[in-house]
């Protein structure tokens, strides 16, 4: 937990697969700013880029809990392409994915106002999740780190959550944050609500 695995601008020459525990993702601006990007959880790749442009990494990945990678070399890679040309197609995919998924971040943090942006953030963070304990549905990260993935202040985002906390859309704490009602969650997060 907390260990680094690489940091932007490091040189690259493998991807990592996660097999245990959770790495965020994120980027920083030259004043210090963190962006976070996602949070990476069992079954999911990153560091990919270096397979199709090997050179510097361009976020930082660090773990967010205690986590076990599998780490797959540029090298072994294109050896693996040359025996099975349908795995090009595969990272090809997956590369069009993280395109595509960058794409609507940047778009959602120009031209969408914080609640919008922050709905959507935290549906993305709790998606798959149904009907459990409260301890396994909770999202746990605090307003300053909700307000990093959503690229706003710690005071927007607060006052968001105590607006939708008064409307029973969710259960704010000090420990994270519980989605009450995800129909009117996903309301908010719809730009036509606006």
């Amino acid at each position: 937990k907390g260990q680094v695995l690489f940091e932007a601008g490091d040189p690259g020459d493998a991807l990592f697969a996660v097999t245990e525990g959770a790495l965020e993702v994120s980027v920083y601006s030259e004043d210090g700013r963190k962006l976070a990007l996602d949070i990476m959880r069992p079954g999911a790749v990153l560091g990919e880029i270096t397979l199709f442009d090997p050179g510097p990494r361009t976020a930082t990945a660090a773990a967010l809990e205690p986590s076990v990678l599998r780490r797959v070399r540029h090298s072994d890679v294109l050896s693996e392409i040359s025996k099975s040309p349908d795995l090009a197609i595969d990272l090809i995919h997956l590369a069009g994915q993280r395109m595509r998924y960058m794409n609507r971040q940047l778009n959602e943090q120009v031209f969408l106002p914080v609640p919008l942006r922050l709905a959507r953030k935290i549906l993305y963070l709790t998606q798959g999740d149904t009907p459990q304990p409260a301890d396994d549905a909770r999202l746990k990260l605090s307003q300053s780190e909700l307000a990093e993935f959503v690229g706003a202040t710690r005071e927007a985002v607060s006052k968001t959550l105590s607006s939708w906390k008064k409307d029973g859309v969710v259960e704010a704490s000090r420990g994270g944050l519980k989605v009450l009602d995800r129909p009117a969650l996903e309301l908010i997060a719809d730009p036509d609500f606006i």
